[in-house]
């Protein structure tokens, strides 16, 4: 049991991936993909992905992105709807942002409007 009683839950960074966009691809249009999803390369449209994304160092997104949790290690040009938000310190982010929960490392960047939700229980 965790110290303060929530469940354990596996960090983003560590759950299997099932699919991945790879550092070098370029994609012009949406992607909609199932569990989790890793982006190292270009997307142009809009990414839905039904659990988490990470978007790796060399990972470009222009587009709006709705996910359940986020990790953004590159850039984001685009507005997020998420959970939970972890900008690393190579992360950028330009858009508006909704979420319930956000962690910016020190060196991370973000500019636009974040609208924070509470975490409803039940």
């Amino acid at each position: 049991m965790a110290i303060f009683g929530k469940k354990d839950k596996v960090a983003l960074d560590l759950q299997a991936i099932s699919t991945l966009i790879s550092e070098g691809c370029i994609i012009d249009g949406g992607i909609k993909a199932p569990a989790y999803a890793r982006i190292d390369g270009q997307i142009t449209g809009d990414v839905t992905v039904d659990e988490g994304l990470i978007l790796g160092e060399k990972g470009l997104v222009t587009g709006n992105i709705i996910t359940k949790e986020i990790v953004v290690y590159g850039t984001i040009n685009g507005d997020i709807q998420t959970g939970s938000l972890e900008i690393k310190a190579s992360g950028k982010i330009t858009g508006e942002i909704k979420t319930q929960t956000l962690l910016v490392e020190t060196g991370g960047v973000y500019n636009g409007r974040l609208t924070m939700e509470p975490v409803k229980n039940g």
